[in-house]
């Protein structure tokens, strides 16, 4: 996701080197801080877009598995008036609407993930912007101290690359580095076989599932 890799390339910054390699550092610094804020924003998006796909997901994997309750009962009514041929459609939509359920259940599994995932970014990103935020104003007075003793060495006649060199050091206190997010989106990936056995499979199911519900109902 681009989305996240942006915020990945934001969090990963590292505001002193920035500013060292900066032709306009103010500039560039306001600039991080506003780029920082956007993608802010586009991530609290994100977070309550997959949310509600979360919550979606999941109120289809409830109208499945209800669906496949529904066909067993009518499986069950049908065993009742001694209607093997509709008992066993029945089941097969039973047992239709119950691999879509499960289907769901993965998706809503994954979709969780990916929520949790951009959950860190978020957290992670308004730490880097508070810590940006605050470190700006220092980190601009500090060039400006670089650049005022530089040019105050170069009139004095010192070498101006010594002292620039030397005040530059004092700003190289590392920002305190945040490990980037990965994105980890999982795909579903289901075996395909061959349509004569799955249905082969699937018929030697439904009369498993028929004989054992004709026993509970004799019981």
């Amino acid at each position: 996701m681009a989305l996240l890799e942006r915020v990945a390339t934001l969090i990963r910054a590292n505001l002193n080197d920035l500013i060292d390699k900066a032709e306009e550092p103010e500039k560039m610094l306001r600039q991080v801080i506003l780029d920082m804020q956007n993608q802010l924003m586009q991530v609290k998006t994100q977070v309550a877009v997959a949310l509600a796909d979360q919550h979606m997901l999941e109120k289809k994997r409830k109208e499945h598995a209800g669906k496949a309750e529904e066909w067993m009962r009518k499986a069950e009514l049908a065993v009742d008036r001694k209607d093997d041929d509709l008992a066993r459609a029945a089941l097969e939509r039973s047992m239709s609407y119950k691999r879509m359920a499960e289907g769901f259940a993965q998706q809503v599994a994954d979709q969780a993930a990916q929520v949790e995932n951009l959950k860190s970014a978020l957290a992670k990103l308004e730490q880097k912007l508070a810590e940006a935020q605050s470190r700006c104003d220092l980190l601009i007075a500090q060039h400006r101290r670089a650049r005022a003793a530089e040019r105050a060495g170069r009139a004095s006649g010192v070498t101006g690359e010594t002292s620039g060199a030397a005040t530059f050091e004092r700003m190289k206190e590392k920002v305190q580095r945040s490990e980037a997010i990965g994105q980890a989106i999982t795909e579903m990936a289901a075996d395909s076989v061959e349509d004569k056995f799955a249905r082969l499979e699937r018929d030697e199911e439904i009369d498993r599932m028929l004989a054992e519900l004709k026993a509970r109902r004799r019981e």
